[in-house]
């Protein structure tokens, strides 16, 4: 059983109702509700089609941060073969809010980033809500480095509301530490991938998004900061958020229109926690097509059209 959102209480009331009649047709087997059931089962389908047709921003960024949105460990079980996963800057420490190792995707070898959130409230405090310190993004330039001595093409998997903002984390050197991230990946001279599969927070996310293909999943987000946060800016009052999430255009379908990412992938109606096994298949399918269009380019190729892509953001709207 998924939780709902506040925008579904209709498919919940419905899928309620079901949830009764079949522990009714459980106790009484002298009554067929069936026919009902399947009825019921009908409605709720298609009322969740119908809302998801026409999500608000807001309401695709609480589908974004649902509880139980398929994370990084889910992506790497589900799509990446042998994972090792490697720990630690070799500076400060290990920074759990970041993932990174190395596995085969498809038979290849392949280098994977990326951020994780948890599962639940254990989860979630060991991995930091996904919100990474220095010490994770220097941990990813450790990762990057290694790629390309190897010559080994990097997936990144961005799911963050942004870098930790703590006092440790500043004092550390975090917007240093994201600059260098960033830089790493403009510079790589292997094919690096980037799928936003939930939220694409400020620079916390574009820190490994900097790359030759970004893809988003249809009702992730990518903003420059969280509506909480451009509400808290703009009116002094984080209850905006709705309004500055209107405003914002941090949809996949906005972002696609102003060329700052190159495909959106499609989601089952009712977000990738409804659906999660067929979230995977379309996302590594839209992986290895992206690779696939990378392979023939030599690094310096690569580098060269990572640079042109970013350049080019803006300039044509």
């Amino acid at each position: 059983m998924h939780s709902f959102l506040e925008f579904e209480k209709s498919v919940a009331d419905l899928e309620g109702q079901v949830r009764e009649l079949r522990s009714m047709d459980n106790a009484d087997n002298n009554v067929d509700v069936s026919e009902e059931i399947a009825r019921l089962e009908g409605k709720a389908s298609q009322a969740l089609v119908d809302i998801y047709k026409k999500l608000t921003p807001w309401q695709k960024t609480q589908v974004a941060r649902h509880p139980d949105r398929p994370h990084f460990a889910d992506y790497v079980g589900a799509i990446i073969e042998d994972f090792v996963p490697l720990s630690g800057d070799r500076k400060f420490a290990d920074d759990h809010a970041v993932q990174t190792g190395f596995g085969r995707f498809e038979g290849q070898s392949i280098a994977v980033i990326g951020h994780e959130k948890g599962h639940d409230t254990k989860s979630r405090l060991k991995h930091n809500f996904g919100m990474a310190r220095p010490e994770g993004y220097r941990k990813i330039v450790r990762v990057l480095e290694l790629a390309e001595r190897f010559e080994i093409p990097v997936l990144a998997l961005v799911d963050t509301a942004g870098a930790y903002p703590g006092i440790g984390a500043e004092e550390r050197g975090q917007a240093e530490a994201i600059a260098r991230s960033t830089e790493a990946c403009l510079n790589l001279k292997v094919p690096l991938v980037s799928v936003i599969v939930g939220e694409g927070g400020s620079g916390g996310a574009m820190a490994i998004a900097a790359a030759n293909r970004v893809l988003m999943l249809e009702h992730s987000i990518y903003s420059v900061i969280s509506p909480e946060g451009a509400a808290s800016i703009l009116w002094r009052d984080s209850t905006r958020a709705k309004d500055a999430a209107t405003n914002m255009k941090i949809t996949a379908q906005d972002i696609l229109s102003m060329g700052v990412i190159d495909e959106i992938i499609p989601e089952p109606s009712g977000g990738a926690h409804r659906d999660p096994v067929t979230v995977f298949a379309s996302t590594s399918e839209a992986i290895s097509r992206a690779f696939g269009e990378l392979s023939p380019a030599s690094g310096d190729e690569l580098r060269q059209q990572r640079r042109e892509k970013f350049l080019a953001i803006g300039r044509n709207l």
